[in-house]
């Protein structure tokens, strides 16, 4: 039943809201500077979202937790959004932190890959690009000899003897001017790095050594990608990050253009499940990007977001940002052109994902469940109507998309009336078929259906061959022999899928089927008179009359028919 306001009693603090259903299933989550006073918008006449009504529909209650200061609530409600997913909150397609590279705060200091770098640490990042980050951290300690362990300085490492150390025991002296160089290149001045790669790269191919040569060619590659590299110059852009946003569908990009001293440094993009709301998709977006780095002084959005991410922000950075959303000049074109990059980015990751989303649903799908993988499902459901035409339907689905090649109908042989000994049935003659088990067997239906399969498998002696479940459309609950059943939340939604593809396809063969008895001859009832031969008799006769009136010798002379069936066919029009 929907939210009840009048039974909402919260307090006039910060903190974080979660809508929930009773069965703890959590629909949203929310920050608030004051608790009592957000929740109170979700009631009004005119709700600022078009998904609010939705929400407060499907909700049972409301929930909170109180925070000392609206910045505790935003990372509380981060960290919340990834652990329950809801379905009305934007996501960031990886739950994870983005990596960063490090350079620690010590005598000797080390380079690091980390998503989570020590506070007192200079960090470069976040990088999505994981490969490329990785490359460059190769490619800096073999050029430069920066250390990335703690060796507490102990002679004769091995990564001292291949080259890879010049730290405390080698040459302590010479160590801080190696710091230096890295910390110069990841600052973004790469240059005489690339250029001393570039000779290296063409004296390799003229020595015709092309395999090192590509390698050498795919390390500045590397750091091409990952580096800040100047593009744009402009004396607005002195230390300013443009946001830009642009959706296809769900799929949502939020791209950072970074600018320092009057130079676009380089770009960011994240991807993300966008639930329709632009401020809350770049709101989402910003506490990530900015968690484990300084905030700019000055920030350039598409939308205006509420008090609470300024007041972060400014926490973050330890002074004062400006958040513009610039409607004409240079910060406007910058705008512009965040924008732009990102359509670029969500129309490649559109085209990407049309393909693997099915893949990333099926991926969930086997997570929920503890496997491994869930490529292959089966899934089988019933159709009748007061006994008639009783039909059954199985459907795959590989990686996540309908396999229309295995598609199959049945029609049920025997007296069966109910779903399930018709299901039975159906399941029987689909195993006696089968050469490979799919990943997983689905049926439409409850805990009797699975009960049914339990002993199918068992006279069949497949109990540990096959896999299966059942779902019940009730609360979309997922019955497993011998698991506690599960309510399906966003991560099942390859079995929802898959049993509406299979009732879909089963409807459909079951409306053929009654088509097909409503406009048939009652002729066709009289065994080895098909079709074809009806046909024949109807114009060899002129019409159903003649059929009628004819003798059994009358009937044999029609092309096709022979005694037996002509006896037949007297009998019963005489019946």
């Amino acid at each position: 039943m929907p939210v009840d306001a009048q039974g909402l009693d919260l307090p006039a603090k910060p903190g974080v809201y979660l809508f929930k259903r009773n069965d703890e299933r959590v629909m949203y989550v929310g920050k608030a500077t004051v608790l009592r006073d957000r929740i109170r918008s979700y009631f009004s006449k005119n709700p600022d979202r078009a998904m609010i009504p939705l929400l407060v529909e499907e909700a049972d209650y409301v929930d909170c937790i109180v925070t000392q200061n609206p910045s505790e609530a935003l990372m509380l409600e981060r960290q919340l959004i990834r652990k329950h997913k809801p379905n009305y909150n934007s996501l960031l397609k990886d739950d994870k932190s983005y990596p960063f590279i490090a350079i620690t705060n010590e005598e000797f200091p080390r380079i690091l890959y980390t998503r989570h770098p020590p506070t007192d640490a200079k960090i470069w990042g976040p990088f999505p690009d994981v490969g490329a980050a990785k490359r460059v951290i190769q490619v800096l300690r073999y050029e430069f000899g920066i250390r990335d362990k703690d060796c507490k300085g102990k002679d004769g490492c091995m990564a001292r003897h291949i080259g890879l150390c010049k730290g405390p025991c080698h040459d302590p002296d010479g160590y801080p001017s190696i710091v230096k160089a890295v910390t110069s290149v990841l600052d973004g001045d790469a240059r005489l790095l690339i250029e001393s790669l570039q000779k290296e790269m063409d004296g390799a191919s003229q020595r015709m050594a092309f395999e090192n040569a590509a390698k050498i060619r795919d390390m500045i590659a590397a750091i091409h990608k990952t580096l800040s590299q100047q593009i744009i110059h402009s004396r607005f852009y002195q230390d300013c990050d443009a946001i830009g946003f642009s959706s296809h569908g769900d799929i949502g990009t939020v791209v950072i253009l970074h600018t320092k001293e009057g130079v676009i440094q380089g770009q960011v993009q994240y991807p993300l499940i966008h639930r329709g709301d632009i401020m809350e998709s770049i709101a989402l977006v910003l506490s990530e990007h900015y968690a484990s780095r300084r905030p700019p002084r000055t920030l350039l959005l598409p939308t205006p977001v509420t008090g609470w991410i300024e007041h972060w922000l400014t926490e973050r950075r330890k002074g004062s940002v400006d958040i513009r959303v610039p409607q004409r000049g240079e910060l406007a074109k910058l705008r512009a052109m965040a924008d732009s990059n990102a359509r670029i980015h969500a129309e490649r990751n559109a085209k990407k994902k049309s393909g693997s989303l099915e893949q990333m649903a099926a991926d969930d799908a086997a997570k929920l469940l503890g496997l491994d993988s869930l490529n292959y499902i089966v899934c089988f459901d019933m159709a009748q109507l007061q006994g008639d035409e009783r039909v059954g339907a199985s459907v795959a689905l590989r990686n996540g998309r309908p396999l229309k090649d295995e598609y199959r109908t049945y029609k049920v042989k025997t007296n069966a009336h109910d779903d399930l000994r018709m299901m039975r049935e159906v399941i029987e003659r689909w195993i006696r078929k089968q050469e490979n088990w799919p990943d997983l067997v689905l049926l439409d239906g409850g805990e009797t259906h699975l009960n049914m399969m339990t002993d199918l498998l068992n006279e069949l002696g497949l109990s540990n061959s096959i896999r299966y479940a059942a779902l019940a459309k009730k609360e979309e609950t997922l019955h497993r022999p011998e698991e506690e059943s599960i309510i399906l939340d966003q991560r099942g939604r390859l079995f929802i899928h898959a049993r509406d593809e299979a009732h879909r396809f089963v409807n459909r063969f079951h409306r053929k089927r009654r088509a097909r008895t409503a406009i048939a001859d009652p002729l066709e009832a009289v065994p080895g008179l098909g079709a074809k031969k009806l046909q024949s008799l109807l114009r060899h006769f002129g019409g159903r009359k003649g059929i009628e009136h004819a003798t059994v010798k009358d009937l044999v002379a029609a092309p096709g028919i022979g005694p037996a069936l002509a006896e037949r066919i007297k009998e019963y029009l005489q019946r």
